[in-house]
């Protein structure tokens, strides 16, 4: 199968690409069958790549051990194809025609690659891997020529690696880059609008606004002597957790798996990450370090050097997610709950607020936050408008939750209508806090209450220790957050 794939691959790379095409009645034999073999072994080798890559997103976006398999075949895949591109570059270039913008194209595949397993495994380290290849395609300019060439789709390629570059950026505070990048993304969209007459015009400016308004989304500028700006994370860095009051028993409960969801209307947004996700997400990370410096395979792709004993929470990150999306989520978060494990949901939603006054105030009778309903259909048609006597489907009411605290449960609302979970009931007597964000906020706040207070995790740590308890015993509280 192999062998007829290879031949196959051989005749697609040479008909192509010209530089590998027989130049003559006999030019074949002109070229050495070790180069020939190269140029047919790099083509099965990218075209399985993109065949795994392109696999990814049939993979369950939900559940820790499904996936692992499918992107440990991807990484060996891409191992392969980086170092022998490398290898033998020369006869690429020479037999094969190989460009600098598919060299750029393989390498923004790696680093979506470890951008995709930071996602699904928390680890801020692969943040640091994502961020060296994008940074390697900007350095070595394997894009420049694309704009040469009169093909707007290679263009889509560069911008969509701006993009994610980004967002990789944002993730890692890197703010000054990321100011440099969106002008050179403006430039390149202004470029590709004015060369092409395209439909994505209006997309892409749109893409640029969200950047800007994200950017620009807080504030606070903390300046250290010399004036000069200094930025912040909110994430855990080492020693800085504070110390545990003195009788506070540590290790009880462990914080293993978290939804932060956000679906306000007009929040300030990039990609879709909401700045209320944003900030919580890095919230619930311990500072990125360099991979390269603990592997034991120098030059290896696949994700196999994590440090030992600093796992960081799993988290799902759902924007606008429906009520049967959230709590599909939430189903698989509490099946696969450890022992001794709470599960944390962040809910940064509009507020569903009941439309009339019942008789009796059960746990549905309050309203709640907001789902989003434009994928959700009944029989092929959507939802009709509710009478009054009934209730929001598209609502997450509290009784909702309430089979999830048979576990340990931790839930933050971020909403407009929190106070319909303050009389949030714990059935089961386990670990319950329900924090509750104020109704009422400035206009000229981006993002919600709570999320613009937690600028570290040390500041939500104190809070809580300040204010909050467990249902089971007010000493648990502090405990669950410190070990992060």
């Amino acid at each position: 199968t192999r062998g007829r794939m290879s031949v196959l691959n051989s005749l697609f790379c040479f008909v192509l690409f010209p530089a590998a095409a027989m130049t003559g009645v006999g030019a074949e034999d002109d070229i050495p069958l070790c180069e020939r073999k190269t140029v047919t072994d790099f083509c099965y080798l990218l075209d399985k790549s993109k065949q795994l890559f392109n696999g990814l997103r049939d993979l369950p976006q939900y559940g820790h051990k499904q996936w692992q398999s499918y992107f440990g075949r991807t990484f060996d895949i891409y191992t392969k194809l980086w170092k022998f591109q490398q290898q033998h570059r020369q006869v690429l270039d020479n037999r094969y025609g190989l460009k600098r913008w598919q060299i750029g194209e393989v390498a923004s595949k790696i680093g979506q690659l470890y951008y995709h397993y930071y996602l699904r495994t928390s680890e801020t380290s692969y943040l640091n891997e994502a961020f060296s290849f994008y940074s390697a395609i900007r350095q070595r300019s394997y894009y420049h020529q694309v704009n040469k060439e009169n093909r707007p789709e290679l263009v889509v390629k560069k911008l969509r690696y701006y993009a994610r570059f980004i967002v990789v950026c944002l993730l890692l505070n890197k703010m000054d880059l990321v100011k440099v990048l969106v002008k050179e993304l403006s430039e390149e969209i202004e470029d590709y609008t004015q060369r092409f007459n395209t439909e994505d015009q209006l997309e892409w400016n749109l893409v640029l606004q969200e950047v800007a308004a994200f950017v620009e989304a807080d504030p606070l500028m903390i300046l250290n002597d010399d004036n000069a700006v200094v930025v912040l994370s909110n994430r855990l860095q080492e020693g800085g957790v504070p110390p545990l009051e003195q009788g506070m028993v540590v290790g009880q409960l462990t914080l293993a798996d978290a939804l932060i969801v956000g679906n306000c209307n007009n929040q300030v947004k990039f990609s879709e990450l909401t700045i209320d996700m944003f900030r919580m997400l890095q919230a619930l990370e311990r500072e990125p370090v360099n991979l390269a410096t603990q592997s034991s395979k120098p030059g290896t792709l696949e994700p196999n050097e994590k440090p030992a004993k600093r796992e960081n929470p799993h988290k799902y990150l759902l924007y606008k997610p429906t009520f049967s999306q959230l709590y599909t989520f939430l189903s698989a978060s509490f099946k696969e709950l450890p022992a001794n494990s709470v599960l944390l949901v962040y809910l940064s939603a509009t507020g569903v607020f009941p439309t009339g006054r019942s008789e009796c105030e059960g746990p549905y009778d309050f309203g709640g936050v907001l789902t989003n309903t434009n994928r959700d259909v009944v029989n092929g048609e959507m939802v009709q408008k509710r009478s009054q006597a009934q209730k929001e489907m598209h609502c997450l009411h509290p009784g909702d939750l309430f089979s999830f605290t048979r576990k340990p449960l931790f839930i933050i609302v971020d909403s407009s209508n929190s106070t319909a979970y303050k009389n949030f009931s714990n059935l089961f007597g386990q670990p319950l806090v329900c924090l509750l964000s104020p109704t009422v906020y400035p206009k000229s706040m981006q993002g919600l209450l709570f999320c613009f207070a937690i600028k570290s995790v040390k500041q939500l740590v104190n809070k809580m220790s300040r204010s909050i308890s467990f249902t089971s015993g007010s000493h648990q509280c502090p405990q669950l957050v410190s070990s992060l």
